[in-house]
């Protein structure tokens, strides 16, 4: 999986750190009774689109680590092996519902991806080092003209979380939901009316080459906007986009520091950081330094790796992710202690990920996963229940 698709690895790791779990899972019987081995997710299509609808449940298996998918009655199914080039994955594809309609699928303990399709199934491979992802920034990837989308779930011992995500791309509209054991439901996800046209054309104004991330078909339907990451990787965004203010931030923190306190839970934890030359190195309360990150590119912000790579630790993971939320909100130079959690500083500055601030404008409780640590401070579009009863996902309309 490629690292900037990261709401999946580094959210369950997060809510395993949270429930108090190890990654390979011990639960207490209480949790494991309460979560059976499948539930049911139910798929509603009010998009207003008359095309076929393709699902997909395709993840890790929790239980083994193995990768596959898993049919509509929940049954997990291990992808054979994969050659090079690549060859044909299964048909995992399950009918879904006509526009109007609802189906009722089960979906295992799995960390994993919904996706579905319209008009036309999506096309996996298998190399000898498991499943290919669509990559629609490649113009050759056979999924580039099919309109897609994905959502992303842990369902374990502990509950489930699902979520939307525009980390890769912003694309058919939809919500998430989960109904709770005293029958509430809970969701998000859902554009406000007018959203789906509003971004696109939000984004067609916005100048330097963000209108580049749009991609349409040869018959005009607008299939997404690439995440301006990806942008940066096919040239459609300068990967200049975000130097002014990066520079900026290199410039302040050279002559004063930069708090960073990583676990709300934990105000004693903190660390400083200062810049010398193009490294910014950051220290603990004992001034001994922790770790050090170089100046990164526009690249490594929107995508949260590279420069501001995050590993599943205790230190430099949760530094990097309070930076990278930072960067692509812009919030680094007018507040010196991160993270800043209040919506209302985010975006100001003209240097901005743009993307992520007219996705966010667009959401009906205006939270998102416009990029890949968008959870600092719980801006993501995600829903949660430890004794899930019943998942959902809306297919949304296209306005």
């Amino acid at each position: 999986m490629h690292a900037r698709r990261k709401p999946i690895a580094a959210l369950f790791a997060a809510l395993l750190t949270a429930v108090g779990l190890s990654v390979l899972g011990t639960t207490s019987p209480r949790a494991e009774a309460a979560v059976p081995s499948t539930i049911p997710l139910t798929i509603t299509n009010n998009s207003g689109r008359g095309e076929p609808v393709y699902i997909y449940d395709l993840g890790t298996e929790l239980s083994t680590g193995r990768q596959g998918w898993a049919d509509a009655n929940g049954t997990f199914h291990p992808w054979p092996a994969g050659g090079n080039p690549p060859t044909p994955a299964p048909d995992a594809s399950i009918t879904g519902p006509a526009n109007g309609k609802s189906v009722t699928i089960r979906i295992p303990k799995f960390s994993g991806r919904v996706y579905f399709s319209y008009g036309q199934k999506l096309v996996f491979k298998l190399t000898t080092g498991g499943l290919v992802q669509p990559a629609v920034q490649n113009p050759s990837d056979p999924n580039r003209n099919i309109l897609f989308n994905w959502s992303e779930y842990t369902l374990n011992d502990a509950g489930l979380w699902i979520n939307s995500t525009q980390v890769d791309m912003f694309s058919a509209p939809y919500a998430v939901g989960v109904k709770r054991s005293d029958g509430t439901t809970s969701s998000t996800g859902r554009l406000k009316p007018g959203g789906y046209n509003g971004f696109f054309n939000a984004l067609r104004g916005q100048p330097g080459g963000w209108a580049n991330l749009i991609q349409t078909r040869s018959d005009g339907t607008v299939l997404r906007a690439l995440a301006p990451g990806h942008g940066i990787e096919t040239g459609a965004l300068p990967r200049t986009v975000m130097d002014d203010y990066i520079n900026r931030v290199w410039q302040k923190y050279s002559t004063s520091t930069l708090t960073v306190t990583p676990f709300g839970d934990q105000p004693g934890t903190r660390y400083f950081g200062r810049v010398s030359g193009n490294v910014m190195n950051f220290t603990n309360a004992s001034g001994a330094v922790v770790t050090s990150f170089q100046k990164p590119d526009a690249d490594s912000v929107f995508g949260c790796y590279r420069l501001l790579d995050a590993p599943n630790d205790l230190v430099r993971g949760p530094i990097s992710r309070t930076l990278c939320a930072g960067f692509n909100r812009s919030t680094l130079l007018t507040n010196p202690n991160q993270p800043d959690t209040s919506a209302a500083g985010f975006y100001q500055d003209a240097v901005t990920n743009h993307y992520a601030r007219k996705i966010h404008a667009q959401m009906a409780d205006g939270k998102a996963y416009a990029f890949a640590f968008d959870d600092v401070g719980h801006h993501e579009s995600l829903v949660n229940d430890g004794n899930p009863q019943q998942a959902y996902i809306t297919l949304d309309p296209f306005d």
